[in-house]
């Protein structure tokens, strides 16, 4: 059960946040809110320091360069990464696709294989998919076992020593924390690199990719209270060095010619274009703000609302949760349904309430389906969330028993 502490610290929190003034917020899964400072900072940089990156000599450009370099300093220091490792994207989809494309098509061949999982949000599925098609690959699937991954067919799908792992590290439907450093390990054994999907872990704990020793890491900024239009790819340095870029264009070249260019260093050799240097800046300050809270904090404030949620969440009638129901198995996020209500009924409904959750297949058809439902309503948590915002989803689903007649 959650301390009494945790609800003095999250109130706290939750005042940082200017767009929960009213009603319940339970899809951060989906999207994250978004922190004044965050706001501020964005707002800033386009009063006092909009300008284009890495182009201009004159003083407003080289403080715009100045201040997106420093985002990338501070997002590569907050996973432990280099900075020439980390790579500005648009988000966590665009970061899939460039090592599909990039390192994909100059790796994988005909008749090799890719490894994913069931669970996969479809960003990090159908790339490998597409990947698997144009190559001639053979794209297989780590199952499930009670909720969690079957890491003995995990076993016997690596020893046919695939070319890459494509896993998420926290399933955004079932809440799955998955054994992300025991799969980096056993990949690593066969030859097999790991391209770990963080979007759904990132806000809730500290990820340390050296730690990890994962290969590829990615994760939007909009769902760790920063910015839409801003994402992260990490890679090792001696793979993005090997890799050629995705995207061509303006300042991801060294010389051009009528007949041919040269790349620059890393990173730029993948930020073709003029990137979101505003986005970028923004992140910048939602790392800022989840490090000055610290990330240990935060962990053991998310943990706490989930056990706190499933206790709550198991005692209204006609409820079925799913994924694990040992809340240390699980982060973030509760799919459920309740009865024969359809999800986007539900949902409607508890949004008549003021508390809005997420309905569907969440971009997760294949473990949808094995689930043997077509949707169901997902609730998630983050920072500024309360044990009174859990308790008003269960009474509203109380609520909701009683317009459906259940």
């Amino acid at each position: 059960m959650p301390s009494q502490l945790i609800d003095v610290q999250e109130n706290a929190w939750k005042n940082d946040f200017p767009i929960l003034k009213k009603g319940v917020y339970l899809d951060s899964a989906a999207t994250s809110q978004k922190p004044a400072s965050v706001i501020k900072a964005l707002d800033k940089f386009y009063k006092t320091s909009n300008a284009n990156v890495h182009r201009g000599v004159y003083e407003l450009s080289a403080k715009a360069t100045e201040q997106y370099e420093g985002a990338r300093k501070k997002v590569a220091q907050f996973i432990n990464a280099k900075p020439w490792e980390t790579v500005f994207v648009r988000n966590a989809t665009e970061a899939v696709n460039l090592v599909a494309r990039s390192w994909g098509e100059a790796n994988v061949q005909r008749g090799d294989a890719i490894l994913a999982t069931v669970m996969e949000h479809h960003s990090n599925l159908v790339p490998w998919q597409q990947l698997a098609k144009r190559t001639g690959a053979k794209l297989g699937y780590i199952p499930l076992k009670d909720g969690e991954l079957d890491m003995g067919a995990a076993l016997q799908l690596l020893s046919k020593r695939p070319k890459l792992l494509a896993v998420t590290h926290v399933s955004n439907v079932l809440g799955t924390i998955n054994p992300i450093k025991e799969l980096i390990t056993m990949c690593h054994s066969v030859g097999c690199l790991v391209l770990v999907d963080a979007c759904q872990s990132i806000p809730h704990m500290a990820i340390d990719v050296k730690q990890l020793d994962c290969d590829f890491l990615v994760f939007s900024g909009h769902k760790l209270f920063g910015p839409t239009g801003i994402g992260v790819l990490y890679a090792k340095e001696d793979l993005l060095n090997a890799m050629p870029p995705f995207l061509s264009g303006g300042d991801m070249i060294k010389e051009v010619s009528l007949v041919g260019a040269s790349w620059n260093d890393i990173p730029w050799k993948f930020e073709a274009g003029t990137p979101a240097v505003a986005e970028a800046v923004a992140l910048g300050a939602a790392v800022d703000y989840l490090s000055k809270i610290g990330m240990e904090n935060i962990a053991k404030h998310d943990h706490d609302l989930i056990a706190y949620a499933l206790e709550k969440l198991q005692q209204v009638p006609g409820i079925t949760i799913y994924g694990p129901k040992d809340a240390n198995k699980r982060c973030g996020v509760i799919a459920f349904n309740l009865g024969d209500i359809h999800s986007h009924d539900l949902a409607t409904v508890l949004d008549q309430h003021d508390v809005a959750v997420r309905s569907g297949h969440h971009c997760c058809m294949p473990l949808i389906g094995q689930l043997n439902v077509t949707a169901t309503a997902r609730m998630s948590v983050a920072l500024y969330n309360t044990t009174e915002d859990i308790d008003a989803l269960v009474n509203a689903l109380q609520e909701c028993r009683k317009v459906f007649k259940l």
